[in-house]
């Protein structure tokens, strides 16, 4: 076998004998990360990655052109197109930072013609770019995602559900949509029979039929398995899940507090994954029939104590998604890990009131208790190391790991959690995604040395109030070879030690800081030049203060990424572009 290979590699026609595999390979590699290796081999696979990639994702939309995009891949089927940073959820981005979609519109219209699936992110989308593409794309369309974008209104969306008859997903949740009329729903029921799933959940959309939503259901009665809405009364949507067979999947609507009008409400056969607002306990019985098997609980408007909750997830022996407030408490979460053993993905955010207490007691039993978790999200109002190194002691399948120390409570058990840092990142060796969002003291730099050793994995990365000198981040940025995206507030590091950390870490591709010791025309920042480059100075004018920290740290903020399109063009007032020397482009 060894002499046939031998052989093989010293023909003349090798190189040709290699590319015909690989061309018969590559359209069977999916994984994003692969195609990248792949596409870096030589010109001629980096072609035919380009021809044959079926989706792409844009991080951020200033990282490339539209035009470019075309050009590289030609026959894109599925493209998502990411906007304003991340910390525009939290308000921590001005509005009118940037981040519009007539650009890449433009250039679907002109160039993508097998674009079948599109995913806008935190973009400003107007009318018209919504009339321009349902007119280009429209009965092509499959897939439609306007995911927490804002800019336009209910006229769009009545030109999406005239012209987009075969869309298979329309998703519109936590977008900011001008509502003049429900007419858009209308024209969606009367021209769709294949859509599958609908949202426009956490949005302003109120004056909707409940008779378009049953005609839907009707129309696609064979398709139809998730639908998401705006607060209305779910008493209302009776004939809706009568004709909903096939639904796995409801969010929205709203209880009332009258569980009479509630009395033979059934819901679909096959409903499995709900999100349940303002719900009481005197509603809980509506839900308990199909309680066994609903595998996603969404509690994050529902008005629950501890005791509703575990009243109602010791009955959901199968749950696997679970997003709730801090005011399930320790000891929800100890019926939690007794009763969901197959939980994998947990988010516990901060409750609007006092009464919420997670801490490390509730951590550590859901840690041995839950080992099938992946994705661990919690609000904390204490913590200790032995929480976190109990975390890395049983949850070996943990990728996605996030920690907020609130400051309800003044006196924590046990600070710095350098050592349980430390345990968590040795015993999760596949942690991908990391946050510790912490409060003066909790993590020295010690701790941020830390993480550099063993966070080997780790691609993105949330540092909040963490480290005491530029010598901890120094550290930290001798580790994470595999760090793309680093955000970072109240850390009170110098504009050297951020520009040492960009130089020392090769693989950033994103950077989003605020609070940092600023100099008087943060000139020091210029240091983190490199080729392809932008740096942008956004003014925090407005910003409140974090959530689960009081402390306000000084502006401007700093965002850096990695872009081929050059600086770009449409700054507002509240962004001063940062332009390094000339001869780094």
């Amino acid at each position: 076998m060894e002499e046939d290979l031998k052989s093989t590699r010293l023909q003349p026609d090798s190189t040709e004998f290699t590319d015909t595999v690989f061309n018969c390979v590559v359209p069977y590699i999916h994984d994003h990360r692969d195609r990248s290796s792949v596409s870096l081999v030589c010109r001629k696979w980096c072609e035919l990655d380009g021809v044959t990639r079926k989706h792409v994702t844009i991080a951020i939309c200033y990282s490339t052109t539209p035009l470019r995009l075309s050009q590289r891949f030609p026959l894109l089927e599925s493209l998502t197109v990411k906007g304003k940073p991340r910390a525009a959820m939290f308000d921590l981005i001005p509005e009118n930072w940037g981040g519009f979609v007539t650009p890449w519109v433009r250039i679907i219209d002109d160039k993508l013609n097998c674009l079948r699936c599109l995913h806008f992110r935190r973009m400003i989308v107007k009318d018209s770019d919504i009339d321009l593409l349902t007119r280009s794309r429209g009965s092509e369309l499959r897939v439609l995602k306007l995911d927490l974008c804002s800019g336009f209104s209910t006229d769009g969306l009545l030109r999406i559900g005239k012209l987009c008859g075969n869309l298979r997903v329309l998703y519109l949740q936590e977008s900011l949509i001008v509502e003049k009329d429900g007419e858009w729903l209308h024209e969606l029921a009367l021209n769709n029979s294949v859509l599958e799933s609908l949202n426009f959940y956490m949005t302003d959309l109120g004056k909707f039929s409940f008779k378009d939503l049953e005609l839907i259901a009707k129309n696609c009665r064979e398709s139809l398995v998730s639908v998401k809405i705006s607060e209305c009364d779910v008493a209302d949507l009776a004939e809706f899940f009568n004709n909903a067979v096939r639904l796995e999947e409801f969010g929205g609507g709203a209880f009332s507090n009258q569980p009479d009008k509630y009395t033979g409400l059934k819901f679909p056969p096959l409903l499995k994954c709900v999100a349940l607002n303002y719900m009481s306990q005197t509603d809980i019985p509506v839900v308990l029939p199909f309680a066994s098997r609903i595998t996603k609980l969404d509690l994050l408007y529902a008005l629950f104590d501890t005791d509703d909750h575990c009243f109602l997830v010791q009955r959901c022996p199968n749950l696997e998604v679970l997003d709730t407030r801090d005011a399930i408490r320790d000891r929800g979460l100890e019926i939690l890990s007794q009763y969901c053993k197959k939980l994998r993905r947990i988010k516990i955010e901060r409750g609007d009131d006092e009464e919420g207490f997670v801490s490390q007691t509730g951590l550590i039993s859901l840690a041995r208790g839950c080992l099938e978790l992946e994705c661990l999200h919690v609000n904390l109002t204490d913590i200790s190391n032995e929480a976190l190194e109990c975390v890395g002691t049983h949850l070996k399948k943990l990728y996605d790991f996030r920690m907020i120390l609130l400051d309800k409570e003044e006196r924590i058990t046990e600070l710095p959690l350098d050592n349980g840092v430390r345990a968590l990142l040795n015993g999760c060796n596949k942690l991908e995604r990391l946050g510790v969002y912490l409060r003066p003291g909790g993590l020295t730099d010690v701790g941020l040395g830390y993480i550099g050793q063993y966070a080997q994995n780790v691609r993105y990365m949330l540092l909040g109030f963490t480290g005491e000198t530029d010598a901890g981040l120094i550290e930290l940025s001798k580790g994470c070879p595999k760090l793309q995206k680093l955000e970072m507030r109240g850390c009170g590091f110098s504009e050297h030690a951020l520009s040492t950390f960009v130089l020392n870490v090769p693989s950033l591709r994103y950077l989003w800081i605020q609070g940092y010791r600023a100099s008087e025309n943060c000139s020091g920042i210029l240091a983190m030049a490199r080729p392809f480059w932008n740096m942008e100075l956004i003014s925090s004018e407005g910003i409140d203060s974090a959530p689960g920290n009081s402390e306000q740290q000084q502006p401007p903020s700093l965002l850096a990424y990695y872009s081929l399109a050059g600086q770009r063009t449409d700054f507002p007032e509240t962004v001063l572009p940062l332009h390094p020397p000339a001869n780094l482009h």
